[in-house]
């Protein structure tokens, strides 16, 4: 049985924190869908940089390279091979927001074009997606949203589970009793059933924001249960000894391995540097990195995704199924949670239109002999932990109310 006093008090903060996080919600399901597409967008744009006509002999990897070099703002740290002869093939510099592929014909020898990621449309949309185009600080508004989307989920099961027994009244919408029960009934059952998909949802956006996301990179530290410190080949140095081996023979190596998904080549960075063979594939299980000298082509060490702790693979397995990138499945999964998750809030919103009185916000009220219980409050606590933003904003909230009350009393 449900406790109704404490069924008010969820549904008071329920509805308190759903119309504050309603506008920022719609503005994430609408950003978060079209990005899905940023693929399907770009590809045609992208088309004359990166296809060119096979003809001839190529230019070798090695001259590429020396060209790529000349002709690009920054010397390149990795190198993509080329999956068919009429690619050009991309050469890497920066990383992140920082990124910038250039892509030299291997024909005609010549820079088929240069690619700056953050100065296309999709880059936009991510930015509006995960800092409302506000820095920092936007970042941080997303990130006490999506925390109290959490508790939105949490308070919406407990407000939402029926009273009366059967599995009838989990999927009971309400068709011929009014358009405000309609909405409701839309709102709460399926908010209900989609419930474990937007948790994981939020799960797997929470490791890009500020705090949240920088305490979690903290834990994945001191646990040691993030990256091998030298899956990137950080701290390895090659032994300076004799020429170099060059860039096609590396090619030639990376192709005998097989790898799965797209292959790269990170590029030494001076004399000591190294060469590292890494695929990139959503296939995590797949995943490999081994480290070479440049001089002797000797392996210095390699690492599979095994090698990866525990939280940093929760933690890319969750960012890559928020992205929908586990295949056609996964993709068209997640643009139905952002079409759910947009009609969810626009049904509230209706449901509440409905039900609110002329000059009135319409806040469920609580009975005054109500006190919260200690599990309760260590649950918030916990939370607040958790989440620090959603900790500070609850603080912020008891503040306000103990500031209005002690006005009341005076």
């Amino acid at each position: 049985m449900k406790d109704l006093k404490l069924n008010q008090w969820l549904w008071k903060w329920h509805f308190i924190a759903g119309l504050i996080a309603l506008p920022f919600v719609v503005l994430l399901a609408i950003t978060g869908g079209v990005y899905l597409f940023k693929d399907n967008y770009e590809a045609p744009q992208y088309k004359k940089i990166k296809e060119v006509e096979a003809f001839g002999a190529s230019a070798s990897f090695q001259e590429q390279w020396d060209l790529a070099k000349k002709a690009g703002k920054k010397a390149p740290n990795a190198m993509v091979i080329p999956k068919a002869k009429n690619l050009a093939t991309e050469f890497i510099s920066g990383r992140f927001s920082h990124k910038n592929s250039l892509f030299v014909n291997p024909y005609t020898k010549s820079v088929s074009g240069v690619i700056h990621p953050s100065d296309s449309n999709m880059h936009t949309v991510r930015k509006l997606h995960g800092e409302l185009l506000l820095g920092k600080f936007g970042t941080k508004i997303v990130e006490v949203v999506a925390s109290w989307l959490i508790v939105l989920i949490v308070t919406g099961i407990y407000v939402f589970w029926p009273k009366e027994k059967g599995i009838k009244a989990f999927f009971r919408v309400r068709i011929k009793q009014g358009k405000r029960l309609l909405f409701r009934d839309i709102h709460t059952v399926f908010g209900f059933w989609m419930s474990i998909l937007l948790l994981m949802t939020l799960l797997g956006g929470l490791p890009w924001t500020d705090v949240f996301g920088d305490n979690f990179k903290w834990l994945q530290k001191v646990t040691n249960t993030g990256f091998p410190k030298t899956w990137e080949g950080k701290g390895i140095k090659s032994e300076i000894k004799g020429e170099t081996i060059s860039l096609d023979k590396m090619v030639t190596l990376a192709n005998s391995m097989n790898l799965k998904g797209e292959v790269g080549i990170s590029l030494p960075k001076g004399k000591a540097g190294i060469y590292s063979i890494y695929n990139t594939t959503f296939d995590l299980d797949e995943q490999k990195r081994f480290h070479f000298d440049q001089y002797s082509g000797k392996q210095l060490i390699n690492h599979n995704w095994e090698d990866v702790g525990f939280l940093m693979r929760g933690r890319m397995w969750f960012m890559a199924f928020h992205q929908g990138q586990f295949g056609n499945w996964n993709w068209f999964l997640m643009l139905g949670v952002s079409i759910v998750l947009m009609l969810l809030s626009i049904a509230a919103l209706l449901s509440y239109l409905k039900r609110k009185q002329k000059g009135k916000w319409g806040t469920p009220k609580v009975p005054e002999q109500f006190k919260v219980g200690y599990g309760i409050i260590a649950i918030i606590v916990l939370l607040g932990i958790v989440f620090p933003l959603f900790g500070a904003s609850v603080l912020l909230i008891v503040l306000v109310e103990w500031f209005r009350n002690k006005k009341v009393i005076k």
